[in-house]
């Protein structure tokens, strides 16, 4: 005897709440009309996992009443929904979305609400968020201070560099320090360069990797004695964007470090130290490559080779 399956409407009110979690995941997928009409009361379901996946499932539709619906779900009491919510706004990229998420940055909201608005405003780049971000720079919590340097690095308003440089310096938190860092990688110029600096020296190694990532990004010529040291840093992570940084300013300064370098234990430092070499195009380089073509690690003699011939390269264009 054939039986006839239950249907969603069944499944998204069944006492079970796995059952009611796997109809919201089945649903978008589904032939069913009104999908939007049967998520939306999901999202005030009794279980987190259902809520959560309600909100994933209404990410691809650009609707007022679905932002409307998501923002509200931005207050809900478990962290991942809220965090989950934030994304999928930030994904329906609706200008739409952007006032009730400003709404949400009021001090009369918790703190794990207003870091959840700011992440979803973020990829809304809204200017109304300048303001509020700015000021949300010494808040208390440090996941705020964080979100607020994201809105402000997407926002990339000149303004701002002076505040996202002092975050850089002076904030407590290691990974607010971090995203400062990285946020400052809009500059033009050498404005930034005393914030980087004193980020390459940073007591906390993922602020370091950062600087000396944000240095090469920004072309500044400047910081390449800064980035020599960073060489020398205790954690490899430091040391390959320091490496990676120095091919990218074609810094003849590390043309030893880097050399050196190609000894490493770390078959990723050895590889980034050969693809620097091959970038600055000193001729210095060639023998210790020459060396390195014999390599244990595949990658680390194809990029050997790859910098010996740009070398060659350079050379004859001189």
């Amino acid at each position: 005897m054939n039986t006839i399956a239950p249907t969603f409407v069944t499944r998204l009110t069944d006492a079970d709440p796995e059952i009611r979690r796997l109809a919201v995941i089945e649903l978008p997928y589904s032939d069913e009309d009104d999908i939007v009409v049967l998520l939306l009361p999901r999202l005030t379901d009794t279980s987190p996992l259902v809520r959560t996946e309600a909100a994933k499932a209404l990410e691809g539709f650009e609707d007022l009443e679905v932002v409307a619906a998501l923002a509200k779900l931005l207050h809900d009491t478990d962290a991942g929904v809220r965090k989950t919510t934030a994304d999928v706004l930030a994904e329906l990229k609706m200008p739409a979305s952007a006032p009730p998420l400003l709404d949400l940055l009021d001090g009369q909201y918790p703190a794990e609400v207003r870091a959840s608005a700011f992440r979803a405003l973020r990829a809304l780049r809204v200017p109304e968020a300048f303001t509020p971000a700015l000021n949300s720079l010494r808040d208390p919590d440090a996941v705020v201070r964080r979100e607020a340097v994201g809105v402000l690095g997407y926002l990339r308003i000149e303004d701002a560099l002076k505040h996202l440089a002092e975050v850089a310096e002076q904030d407590p938190e290691a990974d607010v320090r971090r995203t400062a860092v990285g946020a400052l990688g809009y500059a033009t110029g050498i404005s930034v360069l005393p914030s980087l600096t004193h980020a390459l020296a940073d007591r906390n190694w993922v602020v370091r990797e950062e600087a000396a990532q944000t240095v090469g990004k920004l072309g500044i010529k400047p910081a390449i004695p800064h980035l020599v040291r960073a060489m020398g840093d205790d954690y490899w992570q430091v040391r390959l964007k320091a490496a990676r940084s120095l091919g990218q300013l074609k810094a003849d300064a590390g043309v030893e470090a880097l050399i050196e370098t190609l000894g490493h234990s770390i078959s990723n430092l050895r590889k980034e130290a050969a693809i620097a070499l091959g970038e600055i195009g000193d001729p210095r380089a060639v023998s210790p490559l020459e060396q390195a073509l014999d390599d244990a690690d595949p990658d680390v003699r194809k990029m050997a080779r790859i910098a010996i011939m740009a070398i060659a390269q350079t050379q004859s264009k001189k």
